[in-house]
């Protein structure tokens, strides 16, 4: 089939390979395991794609909306697979967007201390962020993704034609994560058709990922805009979608940054120009939230050893910077509160 990229997560003897573009979802069998007998397939009832396996299978359906992201979806889920008998020698396969890849992965790195993985994403936020690189997990009241584990999958399937029904807002969600990259890379991903972009998204997560899968240091990166993000999801009880979130968390970033004195002025308008302009992307923190629960709940944050700690660009690039006073991130906060 033309048109497909096939791309490697180099992890030694642990590395998969994500096949991106139109039709990838043919090439399902390719990258399930060759010791799997059968199969307990993830999703929801909204997901377009239908895949097909010559396993003998199971379907496990989960709500809709972040709150069956949740271990309480993970004890439902566990249990229907110790009901059909699920073993090590068979496969889960996550088929839906990244809460779907998240909770399918979470349960399979759970069940049997380890079973192994398949994600087929259906949304572009999958595509280029949730579905690679291993990092599964739920939520809590008290904050995102703060139970989880790192559990790579055997393989990733990013089949493009599954977006052609993607809601505007899911399409939204996709870009925010796009956006990040362009502050990692400088790349113009934009300028790229659609399997290059996602396919080039996915090459940089991957070599950030084979640098340092389980987030020691290099891979916090990934979640440059992201402290504010999860603020934010919380905050609206996700009435603020993720790919939203971070976008806001970006420009957040960037604001953040120049009151450090790590950036001018010139490099927060670009971040204006990418998130707000090319991308299309709302920039504003919604109304009606207030500095003190922002600030409350970035304390949370997992990425919080030492400290408030943010992903911030500056003279050497992005980077992780720990132990920011509360002062800069008030200032930057009333910069953007309506």
């Amino acid at each position: 089939m033309t048109g497909l990229r096939h791309l490697t997560v180099p992890l030694d003897d642990r590395s998969y390979e994500v096949v991106v573009g139109p039709g990838a979802a043919s090439y399902l069998g390719s990258v399930l395991p060759a010791s799997a007998r059968r199969a307990a397939i993830v999703t929801q009832d909204s997901i377009p794609v239908e895949v097909h396996t010559d396993l003998p299978y199971e379907r496990f359906v989960i709500g809709e909306g972040e709150q069956h992201k949740s271990l309480e979806t993970i004890g439902e889920l566990c249990r229907g697979f110790a009901r059909m008998g699920l073993t090590r020698n068979d496969v889960v396969i996550g088929v839906g967007g990244g809460m779907v890849t998240d909770v399918a992965g979470f349960a399979a790195a759970s069940y049997h201390r380890g079973v192994p993985v398949v994600h087929v994403s259906t949304t572009l936020l999958g595509m280029v962020d949730a579905a690679i690189g291993g990092k599964t997990g739920v939520n809590l009241p008290e904050g995102k993704n703060l139970v989880g584990a790192f559990w790579q999958p055997s393989g990733v399937i990013c089949d493009l034609d599954a977006l052609e029904s993607l809601p505007d807002r899911e399409r939204r969600c996709g870009l925010g994560e796009m956006a990040k990259y362009h502050f990692l890379t400088g790349d113009d991903l934009l300028a790229l058709d659609l399997t290059d972009r996602v396919a080039r998204c996915v090459e940089i997560k991957a070599e950030v990922v084979a640098s340092d899968e389980r987030e020691g240091g290099r891979r916090a990166i990934l979640n440059y805009g992201h402290t504010l993000a999860h603020a934010l999801e919380i905050s609206t009880e996700h009435r603020l979608a993720h790919g939203e979130a971070v976008a806001i968390g970006l420009i957040f970033a960037a604001h953040l940054a120049n009151v450090m004195g790590r950036i001018p002025v010139e490099r927060v308008d670009e971040h204006f120009a990418v998130v707000g302009e090319e991308y299309g992307l709302a920039t504003d923190i919604p109304a009606g939230l207030d500095a003190d629960t922002l600030v409350s709940l970035m304390h949370r944050d997992k990425k919080a050893l030492d400290g408030l700690t943010f992903v911030l660009d500056g003279p050497n690039g992005v980077e992780v910077v720990a132990g920011v006073d509360e002062a800069p991130v008030r200032e930057a906060l009333d910069r953007m509160l309506p």
